[in-house]
């Protein structure tokens, strides 16, 4: 198979691109280092994911189970904004091999609660682990102080105005967190 080269003639391979001088200020700098950490970041679940047959779609519906019990799946839409024919196939292998539980709702019986197994709490458990991992082995290397700064900067990239259910707990906790 012959290798094939996307740069241009003038441009070599092993170089990035130079930045637009057209003012734009682009933040090629943070834009790189959030692809490579999140690559990262997500990696090493998915290796130990891929030994159940689960991919990342498995790994967020867990997450989100996990964290915030009795989840309504209509909100558990919403946070991972994806269709609702997404998420029924993930949820039906989650459902099925006995990762999640799914009950109806007391007072509403059209509600569908979603819970995590014990078994799907352990699993929750080993991949938060390997993200808590390289967590602190980033922290290790910064100060103490940088932790509160690192969650500002990550919670100030996430969009105020987002409606979903869970963002709003999760800031909710924050600003009960900040009281205290």
């Amino acid at each position: 198979m012959p290798d094939i080269n996307f740069a241009s003639p003038s441009q070599d391979a092993a170089e990035p691109r130079p930045a637009a001088g057209d003012g734009n200020n682009l933040r090629w700098d943070i834009i790189e280092l959030l692809f490579f950490a999140y690559r990262d970041f997500v990696g090493d679940p998915d290796q130990e994911l891929e030994a159940f047959g689960f991919g990342r779609a498995h790994h967020r519906v867990m997450h989100f189970v996990y964290r915030y019990p009795g989840l309504k799946v209509a909100d558990l839409l919403d946070v991972l904004r994806i269709t609702k024919q997404s998420l029924g196939r993930v949820l039906k292998q989650l459902l099925d091999e006995g990762y999640i539980v799914q009950k109806t709702g007391d007072n509403d019986r059209r509600q569908r609660l979603l819970y995590a197994t014990p078994k799907g709490e352990a699993l929750v458990q080993k991949l938060a682990g390997l993200q808590t991992t390289r967590i602190n082995k980033a922290l290790a290397e910064m100060g103490p102080q940088d932790a509160e700064t690192i969650k500002r900067f990550l919670r100030a990239m996430i969009d105020r105005d987002d409606p979903d259910k869970v963002l709003e707990t999760i800031f909710a906790s924050v600003n009960h967190d900040a009281k205290e």
